[in-house]
């Protein structure tokens, strides 16, 4: 009977044991944690700080993860997501997030043989301070799926988090420890004129930073650090009132400093600053897939990351387009205003709150929607009437633009609209002036969407009968009144010109005659003082001989004389004809 007690009592032990085995003992083992690192921490509004989500599987390997993490959406809101450095090889869904709910979504998995270990990191969420009070975080849900083949969730835990916000105002010290003794000197009061503001960053690596000193102060210390607790331990014994660093790490930094009396040394007064000097680390632009490409809104997803100060904001400028600043709501989708069609360049710049930045850039392209077609117009108009066009256009219930210009003066637009079957019909409001004119239209969709012009067209406004004849006989009277004057004067002129020259002859011929009236008598006189002359000589003759020699010269003289009369009357006889 003892044995058989003994056998059941072995029976026991034993079943406990394997019970302890294969049910207590993996139930202990396989267990997973979803936590947060940090999980606490002090920040100023406007900062920036990154919290990583980490995963712990020590006793079993896992291949897959999930959760659903919830912010206070008034105090914080996230800026990025990265998977840098993340044990999940493959996603189900990339990590997303919602500013408005509050919350960061993600769903990863390891490939076999899965994850072991204590601090395997899922993701990283960078999150910007909106306004002072606590804000947790907590796993509103979450899954951690064991390695076995099965799916099992061996999940038993979720950590929280929680941050304090702040203000930390200009030109405030940020932490001030309290005097040690009575009477010494209190934390001075510390200023930048590199990096004012505790609450922004600056891309300048060199820091100055002042303070007021009094007349008692017999000494100083000073200390430049990222601990924002930390005692200045370097000792100046002269009392400066100033102190510059150069070649500083990016990151947020604290200046301290303590003063010295005869009472002794005071409390220590902590200023904050911020260096970011580099520009973003990553930029990429991807345009969200349309169907239509008529569409004229064009969406692009901008996925930036910048380390230290996070990225604040991006400059966008397309085309030839104003550039203009777009901030991130959360989603990393930027839909660009509605172009027409065309081919398109948007170039980015992705700015950190330093003011750093990193620029890319990708094409899209608006195709057009099938232009309308005018099919009723008056090739002619008289001007005053009233012009009509008709069309049609597939696009039923949408907006037509009408353009109307004339010969070269400026384009001017109308509207219409097509009716259920596409048609379309325009009234001019305004009658039209005489002229040419060309005409042509485009549609416009619902969603902005754009077509090219129709074919143009050109109208002929001419003006009423009985105002082409008036311009007719005014364009005539206009030529003909000119030309009839021209000739009066012309007339005018011949007949001064004629009068002249006819007083000029009668002149000219009356100073001929007495020109040859006074020849006449000039070559008389001559004739007779060289007969006389002749005579003279001939009564000296009967005194003495004349030579032969003188005999040939009277002869001669006589002739010469007789041939220049009748030269100079042939002469004046010419001029008289020709005057004639």
């Amino acid at each position: 009977m003892e044995k058989i007690h003994k056998s059941v009592k072995n029976l026991l032990i034993a079943g406990i044991l394997l019970f302890a085995i294969f049910v207590i003992l993996p139930a202990t083992a396989q267990a997973a944690t979803l936590y947060f690192s940090p999980s606490s921490g002090t920040h100023a509004i406007s900062a920036t700080f990154t919290v990583s989500v980490y995963v712990s599987s020590a006793d079993q390997a896992m291949n897959a993860a999930s959760g659903v993490i919830s912010f206070p959406s008034d105090k914080l809101e996230v800026t990025s997501l990265s998977k840098s450095g993340s044990i999940f090889t493959l996603w189900v869904q990339e990590p997303s997030f919602s500013n408005s709910a509050g919350t960061v979504n993600f769903e990863g998995i390891v490939l076999n043989p899965g994850f072991t270990g204590s601090s395997g990191k899922s993701l990283s969420i960078t999150f910007r301070t909106k306004d002072s009070g606590n804000a947790p975080l907590t796993f509103s849900s979450g899954s951690a799926l064991a390695n076995d083949g099965k799916g099992t969730n061996i999940l038993t835990g979720m950590g929280d988090a929680n941050f304090s916000i702040g203000v930390v105002q200009p030109g405030a010290p940020e932490i001030v420890t309290p005097a040690e003794v009575a009477g010494t000197p209190a934390a001075p009061e510390i200023s930048s004129l590199t990096h004012p503001d505790p609450n922004k960053w600056y891309p300048l690596s060199d820091a100055k930073f002042i303070w007021g000193v009094s007349k008692d102060i017999t000494g100083a210390r000073l200390l430049v650090g990222r601990i924002p607790t930390a005692v200045p331990t370097v000792t100046y014994s002269a009392p400066v009132n100033s102190k510059e660093i150069t070649n500083l790490a990016d990151g947020i930094w604290y200046f301290s400093v303590r003063l010295r009396n005869a009472a002794g040394w005071g409390s220590v007064s902590r200023f904050r600053f911020q260096i970011d000097t580099e520009k973003p680390t990553r930029f990429d632009i991807s345009e969200v897939e349309r169907q239509d490409l008529t569409n004229p809104r064009a969406k692009f997803i901008f996925d930036a990351s910048d380390e230290t100060s996070g990225i604040d904001y991006y400059e966008i400028q397309i085309g030839n387009e104003s550039s203009q600043v777009w901030r991130d709501d959360g989603n990393h989708i930027y839909e660009t205003p509605a172009f027409g069609p065309g081919r398109y360049t948007l170039i980015a710049k992705a700015v950190d709150k330093a003011g750093n930045s990193l620029a890319n850039s990708a094409e899209f392209v608006i195709e057009s929607l099938e232009p309308p077609t005018i099919i009723d117009y008056p090739k002619e108009l008289a001007s005053g009437e009233i012009l009509t066009i008709k069309g049609k256009t597939k696009y039923p219930e949408a907006q037509i633009d009408i353009f109307l210009q004339q010969e070269k003066d400026e384009a001017k637009s109308y509207s219409a609209k097509s009716d259920k079957d596409g048609k379309f019909t325009f009234v001019a409001e305004d009658r039209l002036t005489s002229g040419i004119y060309t005409a042509w239209a485009e549609v416009i969709n619902a969603r902005g969407a754009r077509s090219e012009p129709s074919e143009k067209v050109t109208i002929a406004v001419e003006q009423p009968a009985l105002l082409r004849v008036g311009s007719w006989a005014v364009g005539f009277l206009a030529v003909i009144v000119p030309l009839i004057a021209l000739i009066l004067l012309l007339a005018y002129f011949l007949y001064h010109w004629w009068h002249k020259f006819a007083t000029l002859r009668k002149r000219v011929r009356k100073e001929i005659h007495e020109a040859e009236h006074a020849l006449h008598k000039a070559f008389d006189l001559l004739k007779e003082d060289i007969h006389e002359q002749i005579k003279m000589l001939e009564k000296t003759k009967t005194k003495r001989e004349l030579t032969e020699e003188e005999e040939k010269i009277i002869k001669q003289l006589k002739e010469d004389l007789d041939d220049a009369e009748r030269f100079v009357r042939k002469e004046i006889k010419d001029v008289v004809k020709e005057v004639k």
